[in-house]
């Protein structure tokens, strides 16, 4: 039986960008934040969103990691940023709730969690003008 599967046209590989410098520093990221080395986390996630900056995952991890550090604007801002890239992301609303509670910001944190309630129940974030 002959495969109908064909080899990858290296055109098709040369357009793909490369990721493994984001995600080594991702993955270091993640051992830091394991071994509870937070300040190297954060170094870590600010250097795999500097190889990208639509990097989701790592505007989140930087975040989280920015609010245990209590740099609170800092995590907001990092907060926002993966809700727009990923609007429709239950832990991205949940975590910038959180944040914005951790600063005050009480109106902001019903938003962020009402958008996250809309998710939880399979709704969709149509309105991004208030985060």
């Amino acid at each position: 039986m002959k495969s109908s599967l064909r080899p990858l046209n290296n055109t098709f590989l040369k357009t793909m960008p490369d990721h493994s410098a984001r995600d080594d520093a991702f993955d270091r990221g993640n051992s830091h934040l394991a071994l509870g080395e937070l300040p190297e986390a954060e170094i870590a996630y600010r250097e795999a969103v500097a190889f990208d900056d639509d990097f989701f995952d790592g505007w989140q991890a930087l975040g989280m990691t920015l609010l245990k550090l209590e740099k609170v604007k800092e995590a907001i801002g990092c907060g926002i940023k993966a809700t727009l890239l990923e609007p429709d992301d239950l832990l991205a609303w949940t975590g910038l709730s959180q944040m914005y509670v951790r600063d005050g910001q009480i109106a902001e944190a019903e938003h962020a969690k009402g958008n996250a309630r809309i998710l939880s129940m399979g709704g969709k974030v149509t309105n991004l003008g208030k985060s």
